[in-house]
């Protein structure tokens, strides 16, 4: 930087000086620089640049000798900045400058070369791909562990009874291990979205150049291949202008997020004295300052709260999207924030959700005289009318009449007399009374995914089988 405060030609200056005599004000260079933001992609940018030299000397359009200083003085980066004898630079406008530039000093004219047959548009698509192709499997591994905690609890809690609720009112009993296992089938999906996203991800762009292609004589088969993406992209103009896996990552992170302040909601009404089904452990909870007694479910609000964060960081994605003409702009610099702070949230809280309900202890007897009461056994009074040849609809009325009645009574069900019962309807008999315990309810929902102990034990069975085919 002179003394007018602009930025000298020399190794460090911007890639693009070329055309101008003089250089951008400090001002500028300050407010358009990345390089705080894109320093995670240093070892995607030297792992890309090292495949572009090998593909350069395939094609004759550098020399074998000069392929072999790059690569070289690649790893000689890569290698000193994973110990820490060399710092990034932040005045360099951004990391793909940084790295050419530091290549350069140490190599010399080859280091020059390994820009041939390339933009930083297709560059910085090429450093996101590979960036999301090493962090998506991390966000993957979160979530099976988290699932193969939520199948532990499972496993644990077969039968400990919990009622079941629709609109927040007590519906029908289920079990703890049958609703953790909702929690798992949702991340599961996650989990398979996010696979299915490394589809789209792992397809290579480099060689669409600026917007056209080149016209070296590039193989950017030979260079995907060399990244180990598995195929190329079919149009330059489009390489360069998708952030779709930025934005398909950030919705599918969404969706993770989303599930996780669900079942901290939960988490939080449970740990509620008028629920009390769930004690947090002191170590993932936290006081207060003015009143000695309180126990917060601080981490289960802070990760519910923070859902908004990650929704924010998809709309910034869609919003700076959604109005660019072809191709490259300047605005899609601003793509890497939102998509970085997504991935960090997104992480945290799954580990935090992790730690937290693994270390949380479960009050069985209160779970379960909370299924007594509430009339959640109304559908098995009905169930068992149907049993007997009654249409539906018909049954459904007398289970009503008895709920009724059971109201004016102010008792539960199971406290009707038979003589009651018989005035709801004849077909009623002694029976009845081992057909509505809250257990027997559970057990008589023996249809694929319900929660009897025998199919929420395959539900496990299966839970655990897609963690171990998986890893």
């Amino acid at each position: 930087m002179n003394q007018h405060g602009t930025m000298t030609k020399d190794n460090h200056a911007a890639l693009w000086h070329g055309r101008f005599e003089e250089g951008p004000d400090a001002q500028a260079v300050a407010f358009e620089t990345s390089i705080h933001v894109d320093e995670r992609m240093a070892f995607d940018d030297i792992a890309g640049s090292i495949a572009h030299a090998k593909m350069l000397a395939h094609v004759k359009l550098i020399s074998e000798g000069e392929a072999k200083q790059i690569i070289e003085g690649l790893e000689g980066i890569k290698a000193d900045l994973e110990s820490g004898k060399l710092a990034i630079d932040y005045s360099a406008e951004d990391i793909h400058s940084f790295i050419e530039a530091t290549l350069t000093d140490r190599i010399g004219e080859a280091g020059k070369k390994v820009h041939t047959g390339r933009s930083r548009n297709d560059q910085i698509a090429l450093d996101e791909r590979l960036y999301l192709r090493r962090t998506i499997p991390e966000i993957q591994n979160a979530l099976l562990t988290l699932i193969d905690a939520l199948t532990q609890i499972a496993s644990q809690h077969k039968n400990s009874l919990i009622p079941g609720f629709t609109h927040m009112q007590h519906a029908q009993p289920v079990t703890l291990a049958h609703h953790v296992c909702a929690w798992s089938w949702m991340l599961v999906r996650d989990w398979q979205r996010l696979e299915d996203s490394l589809k789209r991800i792992c397809i290579s762009p480099i060689g669409s150049c600026a917007l056209a292609g080149s016209g070296l004589p590039l193989d950017r088969a030979f260079e995907a291949d060399q990244l180990g993406f598995d195929k190329v992209t079919q149009n330059s103009l489009d390489s360069v202008s998708d952030r779709d896996y930025c934005i398909e990552t950030a919705s599918n992170l969404s969706l993770i997020q989303m599930h996780l302040s669900r079942f901290c909601e939960e988490v939080v009404l449970w740990s509620t004295v008028e629920f009390g089904f769930i004690d947090l452990s002191e170590k993932w909870s936290t006081g207060s300052s003015i009143m000695p007694q309180k126990k917060n479910p601080d981490f289960a609000e802070l990760i519910r709260g923070r859902t908004g964060k990650v929704y924010g960081d998809l709309f910034a994605l869609m919003t700076m999207m959604k109005a660019l003409p072809l191709a490259y702009d300047r605005d899609m610099q601003e793509d890497k924030e939102p998509l970085f702070d997504a991935i960090d949230t997104v992480l945290s809280c799954i580990k935090v959700f992790t730690y937290m309900i693994s270390t949380a202890k479960w009050n069985t007897k209160v779970m379960a005289d909370a299924c007594e009461g509430g009339f959640l056994n109304a559908t098995d009074v009905a169930d068992y009318l149907v049993r007997k040849g009654m249409p539906f609809r018909t049954a459904h009325g007398v289970s009503a009449k008895a709920v009724r009645i059971a109201i004016e009574k102010n008792c539960r069900l199971e406290d009707l007399p038979i003589e009651t019962y018989k005035e709801c309807s004849e077909l009623i008999d002694e029976d009845i009374y081992s057909f509505i315990t809250s257990k027997a309810c559970v057990e008589a929902r023996k249809t694929i995914g319900g929660p009897s102990a025998e199919r929420v034990e395959e539900q496990i069975s299966e839970l655990k089988e897609f963690i171990k085919n998986v890893k």
